[in-house]
């Protein structure tokens, strides 16, 4: 009989654990940070984010309930770079943000990075595209962000071009936040295939290891993202879904803890 109520009494004990993890989950809140940058250098094309690399892990968060808040640097409607935005580069996540006026409206009214604070949210995500090489790598909003969700023990995520953001980021003793961190990001080859090496401020590539990060890199073109820590990163938009689902597990896990603590 005691035997029996041992049972029941886990069984209690863990469907409570489970009500309020659910719970937590439900509040749980991503900023998601996008460029404002729409000129490629000194040509006269533009640029901006990659349409994919947002859309596929906004999705793949709000489908899980997740609720996402987006900033840029200037606010208001952020830059979409014209080549993603071509049939070639079309996913199904793509489709669905073109036919999704809510979310398109939401998208049009970014709140200013000055505006926002690591304190509402539970973690950071930066879509890339070009434009952060120039914009997000120097601002210093950006850079206050980081460190305050990383040195609150908050994940920060990272896509494609999005790590041109960790340039200038630093950690609590001064140094280089991605120093002997395992990072990813676009890699010097694929640069070299779109045929912008000469264009961009710096690869991405090239920075990170400059700044003593343990690079990891897949494939040209392949899904592959890595974590060490709460810093989690993808190497190009196909890799994209890979990163908020890490996102995602690892914001799972954190509240997870809590709840059992």
């Amino acid at each position: 009989m005691k035997n029996l109520h041992k049972i029941i009494l886990v069984g209690v004990l863990a469907l409570m654990s489970t009500a309020g993890y659910s719970q937590k989950l439900k509040k749980t809140k991503v900023l998601f940070v996008v460029t404002s940058h729409d000129k490629l250098g000194d040509t006269d094309k533009k640029t901006g984010l990659w349409i994919e690399e947002f859309a596929t892990p906004y999705y793949e968060l709000v489908d899980q309930g997740v609720k996402v808040v987006i900033a840029s640097p200037k606010g208001g409607q952020p830059p979409i770079d014209p080549k993603s935005t071509s049939p070639d580069f079309q996913t199904e996540t793509t489709k669905r943000f073109y036919s999704d006026s809510k979310t398109q409206r939401k998208f049009s009214k970014t709140l200013k990075l000055s505006e926002v604070s690591h304190e509402d949210y539970d973690a950071v995500f930066y879509p890339g595209g070009h434009g952060p090489l120039w914009d997000l790598a120097e601002d210093t909003n950006s850079i206050k962000l980081i460190e305050s969700f990383y040195n609150n023990d908050k994940p920060i995520a990272f896509v494609c071009h999005a790590p041109a953001a960790l340039q200038n980021v630093k950690d609590q003793s001064g140094q280089a936040l991605v120093k002997g961190k395992k990072v990813t990001g676009f890699t010097n080859g694929e640069e070299a295939a779109v045929g912008l090496t000469k264009i961009v401020p710096f690869l991405i590539e090239d920075m990170l290891i400059q700044n003593g990060a343990i690079y990891k890199k897949g494939a040209d073109w392949s899904s592959f993202a890595v974590s060490d820590g709460l810093l989690i990163s993808g190497q190009n938009p196909q890799s994209a879904g890979l990163v908020a689902k890490t996102l995602l597990e690892k914001i799972k896990s954190i509240k997870s803890c809590s709840v059992s603590n």
